[in-house]
């Protein structure tokens, strides 16, 4: 059975409290991220920013939620978390609120993303921060990438769906 879902059926919340419909990412290329500032991974803001530079104009767009849910490594605030991002990235994409991408509290957002792409032998949890989404324009999960796939590595695969 297929999943019915897009992400044109969710929202998502932004630093500010305001909710924006997904549906309005519908015909874009997106690549969707659980993003911490106090991680290993975190230099992956770098390539992210680059894939944003570099594809952005084709209809691709970074979506990055903050998740403190792994080692508390984005423990900050809303604008904490955007200043030390613009600072150390330079990032001009923009950034979610903070939000839950395992358990109970998880948004419906990511339980979708977990089903529709499972990772390793069908696992659905997140296994850490930087897991990647890949969205096709027609707002069907292409590929899900862990937390070690670079930025970079998947330059190939969004300009295949531009």
């Amino acid at each position: 059975m297929t999943d019915p879902h897009t992400i044109a059926d969710f929202t998502a919340r932004l630093p500010n409290g305001d909710e924006i419909a997904l549906a309005d990412k519908l015909g874009k290329v997106l690549l969707v991220v659980n993003t911490a500032s106090k991680c290993g991974f975190t230099p992956q803001y770098e390539g992210l920013e680059a894939l944003w530079r570099d594809y952005g104009a084709q209809g691709f767009e970074v979506l990055a939620f903050p998740c403190n849910q792994f080692g508390g490594q984005e423990p900050g605030t809303a604008d904490e978390i955007a200043s030390f991002c613009k600072i150390n990235f330079g990032l001009s994409f923009p950034l979610f609120a903070k939000i839950d991408v395992n358990g109970s509290d998880a948004t419906p957002l990511y339980q979708w993303l977990k089903s529709a792409a499972p990772g390793i032998v069908g696992t659905t949890g997140i296994k850490w921060n930087f897991t990647k989404f890949l969205i096709g324009r027609d707002g069907k999960v292409v590929r899900r990438y862990g937390p070690t796939d670079k930025p970079a590595s998947i330059a190939k695969d969004i300009a295949a769906l531009l």
